[in-house]
């Protein structure tokens, strides 16, 4: 059955995921191209108001992630706790030839359906409603809590913000200083490597 001939279930809500939703999830979502190609992005995933409602996540901006749901109905969403991947997602230009990264420990292939759209400062952005119709788990993990890690994906949130004029680049920037050290003195090697990244990003 190819992806064309898939139809999304439309009641499917948080259940039919591979994982809990506790909050908004922070995800990385692959979106196939005109080039034929995944584009790799960070998305966050907003939980049902209600049991039985769908997931939903924002696009903000002309991206690509916006551009591909809109011209192929979907993509593959993942979770993942690598946080080079994380930073390469949300930062830069970042395209694979395979949909899943090696990085996921679980991944959702879902359709895309927008159901809203909105402008925030000088921003639009595009509501979409996510409906798993496949989910695999590559690896089962005991969780654990890294301060680290939790760093890495506020410094991408706030480097992601500058030049945006709704935002104190000031205050930005000293987030950024905060969430650096608090990454490089909590984290292991793979933050700091993160945060060479997201410098070199910012540079």
């Amino acid at each position: 059955m190819t992806d064309a001939d898939r139809a999304p279930d439309a009641d499917a809500g948080a259940d039919a995921w591979p994982i809990e939703f506790r909050g908004v999830t922070e995800s990385v979502v692959t979106t196939l191209g005109p080039n034929d190609r995944w584009n790799v992005a960070a998305l966050g995933l907003h939980p049902p108001a209600s049991p039985g409602e769908p997931v939903t996540a924002r696009t903000w901006g002309d991206t690509r992630t916006r551009r591909n749901f809109r011209r192929q109905g979907g993509g593959y969403v993942q979770f993942v706790r690598d946080p080079v991947a994380f930073v390469d997602a949300a930062l830069s230009i970042w395209e694979v030839d395979e949909p899943v990264l090696d990085a996921a420990d679980a991944w959702a292939e879902i359709g895309a359906e927008r159901v809203a759209v909105g402008e925030s400062g000088d921003t639009e952005w595009a509501e979409w409603r996510l409906s798993p119709r496949d989910t695999g788990i590559e690896r089962e993990v005991v969780p654990t809590t890294n301060r680290g890690f939790s760093a890495v994906v506020e410094a991408t949130v706030a480097a992601s913000r500058l030049g945006v004029e709704a935002y104190d680049e000031e205050t930005l920037r000293e987030r950024l200083d905060y969430f650096e050290d608090v990454g490089r003195t909590c984290g292991g090697d793979r933050v700091r490597e993160a945060f060479d990244r997201l410098v070199d990003r910012l540079d």
